[in-house]
C-alpha cells in the first residue's frame, strides 16, 4: 500500500491519503489503527453513509450503545433483572391458566364419567 499523504488536523484528528489495491483491499495504517484502538485481528465494522465509509471497531460499538442505554435508562436501572421479573411473571401467568385447565378437564371427565 501507498500512503501518498499524512495530515494532522485539529482536535487530534488525522487525514490520510492512500490508494485501494486492485484486490479492493486498504491497508490501515499504525498511526490510524494506533488512535483507534485497532489490533490483529479485531472485528471491524463498516458503514457508509453519504459517502462516507465509517470504520468501527465491534467493541467500541458496543461500547457506545452501552453508554447510550445508560444515558436513557440510567445507571442503577439494570433492563436484565426487568425482563427476569417479567418472564417470571409470565411463566407463573401461564402456570394458573394451564393448572385451571387440568382442573377444568379433570372436572370435565368427572362428571362424564
Amino acid at each position: 500500500m501507498q500512503v501518498t499523504s499524512v495530515n494532522s488536523l485539529a482536535r487530534g484528528s488525522i487525514r490520510i491519503k492512500t490508494k485501494l489495491a486492485p484486490n479492493g483491499r486498504i491497508v490501515i495504517p499504525a498511526v490510524i489503527r494506533e488512535k483507534m484502538g485497532f489490533a490483529s485481528g479485531d472485528t471491524l465494522l463498516l458503514e457508509v453513509e453519504d459517502g462516507v465509509l465509517r470504520v468501527e471497531s465491534f467493541d467500541a460499538r458496543l461500547a457506545r450503545i452501552q453508554d447510550e442505554l445508560v444515558e436513557l435508562v440510567g445507571p442503577e436501572r439494570l433492563l436484565s433483572d426487568e425482563l427476569i421479573a417479567e418472564r417470571r411473571a409470565e411463566a407463573w401467568r401461564e402456570q394458573v391458566e394451564a393448572d385451571r385447565e387440568r382442573q377444568a378437564m379433570q372436572e370435565h371427565a368427572r362428571k362424564a364419567g
